[in-house]
């Protein structure tokens, strides 16, 4: 039997006992158990519960601001923001604000703005520690002694809901413009000049207006809870279904998903667990984000009302549950050769000068685990074309190559680049340090994901060395790191990079800044959940591959939706790029952390492009319309005395992209010794235009039984289908529009 991801946090709970004071044994590699020399170790998270404490602490994620911060910036839970404060809690509605930047765009903010503060009359409330985290919700707590304060905050919830000791006070961002008629004495709804409240007190409940800009909430005995709720309109309607769901507090939220082979389906079920304050009905509101209802047939009737946000329109359900179905529209690890006569030669010459050159290649720029991890899968992408089209020992060259740089990561002897297991935080590091991912917990998906697909590409290869007793194990302990499926692990938290309910990963570990979250290159985080597919179907682990799978399948969702918009139902008209390259929890930005030149802007949302990403060319008019606004770009970019340099920069990356709309096109604007990507080779991205070029662009009406499958059409109709078995028996492969290939093990099977 394989071990599975929980089997390889037990290991590492049972070996700690056995493990020497430096390190961990991994199969043949090592964990460090403290940093080396001089090496930071990872921050610590001590506004946790007692019992949090106990269990890996939750980084990277919407609400990660309170776990490591005495002072908490916004939480953006969408529709509503929360802060916890020394003397409260404030709770805010954002709205809408164009905020012009000096690169003559726009952004759009949705900030922590105006929000109520909440806080008891009669005691201080204790620093904010977190208290509880289920899969899209959390509670906050700030009680002192036998004095209640503790917050409840959700994805989607337009309510933040309070259990409380005494009365409360609230303070509001300024004076009322009125009071919103209710015949409900536990209401009070305020209208302000650009949005509205309403909270929700107990039966018994009096309200005492203090001032213009201050209330009280005379709170009866017994009866310590209230509810807040945004209120996107002052309705009469409005006020009545957020009255009577106000008091249904969620105790609990759970997502379930489910990868069907047979249909290429992923299902992914939503399920709420609440406690009822007051009244019988047990039954919340659910907001559902733009990826979660768009083209979603299986939902139950809506309730009408719906919130503007930074992701587009969340819709409100009256419900526990709901489900989403995705489609998984399959990659193969690698393509076949091609035969272009008129391109032959050419290909052949740069496959001999990237095969010359691998070993400087592989480690061009930074020396820490981002750089390496990219020229690691480079080099793994360069070997599949040089595999394909012939060349065995170039082929064994650069696997050997491959191999000698990741044992002297791996081994755990080299004191400069190791790994580091950090058992109080419940994280691995990795050394030298490269864009704060130890000091701030930033980008583990990213770095560990190169490495998770390289040594998935070294294991269709030589699987024995890539056992888990050889090296195989670090893998586990990667992805482990990344997307472990265990909640309340020790270990690691469960899925550290994903938020399950947004739909998308967040690069940022500690929650910094005033707009929360953020993540920048969408396409780097599919590159890891391609690898965990990859490295669970080699392994013949399922329940890792149908991780994978859900991971890939449901960002590329997200993806579509929040950084491209290709539906039309997110981006506001204020906002004239094309896509958006930064989302955050409060803002969207077309910039990148490093530069705001236009092309690296687009490309980090692309790159590395591989055969996973195929997904990029399911809107080929998208690729078209996102390709003609790189001219105007830096024609902007150029007005404002900047260039880029060199001018045409990442030139194989846009190639590679438009190719999956145009290939052609493509490899006409393409420029042989042009400028390339260093996660890239020359080789790599001739072989893929070349590749489009004679199979057509990719296929995503047809599916197939398999994980490792694609299908490609030409402009005339033509279609091409691949698979790759990565098993040890054949396999008969049936896609969705009648096609059948029996394809043998360890191969890849090309029929037209």
């Amino acid at each position: 039997m394989k071990p599975s991801l929980a089997h390889f946090a037990f290991v590492l709970t049972f070996t700690w006992l056995q493990a020497s004071a430096q390190t961990l044994p991994v199969g043949a590699g090592a964990l460090h158990l403290a940093p080396q020399g001089g090496d930071k170790s990872p921050p610590q998270a001590p506004y946790r519960s007692d019992a949090l404490k106990t269990t890996a602490a939750q980084t990277n994620q919407w609400y990660s601001t309170l776990l490591f911060h005495a002072t908490p910036f916004p939480i953006y839970a969408h529709p509503l923001t929360a802060r916890p404060t020394a003397s409260g809690f404030e709770v805010s509605l954002p709205v809408k604000s164009v905020v012009p930047t000096e690169r003559k765009d726009v952004e759009i903010h949705h900030e922590h703005q105006s929000p109520i503060k909440f806080s008891p009359a009669g005691f201080t409330p204790s620093k904010a520690v977190l208290n509880k985290a289920s899969d899209w919700a959390i509670d906050i707590d700030m009680s002192a002694g036998q004095q209640q304060w503790k917050a409840t905050i959700a994805h989607g919830s337009p309510y933040a809901s309070l259990r409380v000791s005494g009365d409360v006070v609230l303070d509001l961002p300024e004076a009322a413009m009125q009071r919103i008629a209710s015949a409900d004495p536990r209401i009070l709804a305020l209208q302000f000049k650009d949005r509205s409240y309403a909270i929700f007190g107990p039966t018994g409940v009096r309200w005492e207006k203090l001032s213009d800009t201050q209330w009280r909430a005379h709170m009866p005995e017994g009866r310590g809870y209230f509810s807040v709720a945004g209120m996107p309109d002052t309705a009469p309607g409005t006020l009545e279904l957020l009255a009577r769901h106000a008091y249904v507090f969620i105790t609990d939220t759970r997502v379930q998903w489910r990868y069907n082979p047979q249909s290429s389906q992923v299902q992914t079920e939503f399920t709420v667990e609440t406690q009822a304050m007051e009244g019988t009905s047990d039954t919340p509101l659910i907001g559902l984000y733009p990826h979660q209802w768009h083209a979603n047939a299986s939902l139950p009737p809506l309730t009408g009302l719906q919130y503007p946000s930074l992701r587009g329109p969340i819709k409100l359900l009256a419900g526990k549950t709901f489900s989403t179905q995705s489609t998984y529209q399959g990659f193969v690890p690698f393509w076949p050769g091609i035969t272009a006569k008129d391109k032959a030669a050419e290909l052949q010459d740069l496959i001999k000068t990237d095969v010359r050159n691998a070993r400087r290649m592989m480690l061009e720029i930074g020396q820490g685990p981002y750089w390496q991890g990219k020229g690691l899968q480079r080099i793994t992408k360069l070997m599949d074309v040089v595999e394909q089209q012939g060349d065995l020992a170039a082929r064994d060259q650069l696997l050997a190559l491959l191999k000698s740089r990741i044992e002297q990561w791996f081994s755990g002897k080299d004191r400069k680049t190791y790994f580091h297991l950090d058992k109080q935080l419940g994280t691995i590091t990795s050394y030298p340090e490269e864009y704060f991912s130890v000091e701030q917990m930033n980008d583990h998906h990213f770095h560990y994901g190169y490495w998770i697909r390289a040594m998935a590409d070294i294991a269709l290869r030589d699987p024995e060395w890539a056992s888990q007793a050889k090296w195989g194990g670090m893998v586990e302990a990667l992805i482990a790191d990344i997307a472990s499926p265990e909640r309340g692990g020790k270990n690691f938290p469960f899925l550290r990079n994903f938020d399950p309910y947004e739909g998308h990963s967040w690069a940022s570990g500690v929650g910094l800044g005033a707009h929360g979250n953020n993540q920048e290159s969408s396409s780097e985080a599919i590159n890891a959940w391609a690898g965990l597919i990859q490295w669970g179907e080699i392994t013949g682990n399922t329940r890792l591959r149908d991780l994978g799978i859900y991971l890939y399948t449901t960002e590329i969702e997200a993806i579509e939706h929040y950084w491209f918009d290709v539906h039309g139902l997110v981006f506001p008209p204020e906002y004239k790029n094309v896509e958006v390259s930064m989302v955050f929890g409060g803002k969207m930005a077309h910039n990148t952390w490093w530069t705001d030149e236009p092309r690296q802007i687009k490309g980090i949302n692309l790159l590395p492009i591989t055969t996973a990403s195929t997904y990029l060319g399911r809107h080929p008019r998208y690729i078209e319309r996102n390709m003609a606004a790189l001219a105007p770009e830096m024609a902007l970019y150029a007005s404002r005395g900047k260039y880029a340099n060199p001018p045409d920069i990442w030139q194989d990356i846009f190639a590679k992209y438009l190719a999956l709309a145009k290939p052609s096109d493509a490899l006409a604007q393409w420029k042989r010794w042009g400028s390339f990507e260093l996660g890239d080779t020359r080789s790599h991205a001739l072989h893929w235009m070349l590749s489009l070029q004679a199979m057509g662009t990719p296929d995503p009406t047809v599916t197939a039984n398999t994980t490792f499958y694609s299908v490609f059409k030409t402009a005339q109709g033509q279609k091409t289908y691949l698979a790759f078995n990565a098993g040890k028996t054949p396999i008969d492969v049936v896609f969705s529009d009648g096609k059948q290939l029996r394809v043998a093990p360890g191969a890849l099977t090309r029929e037209q």
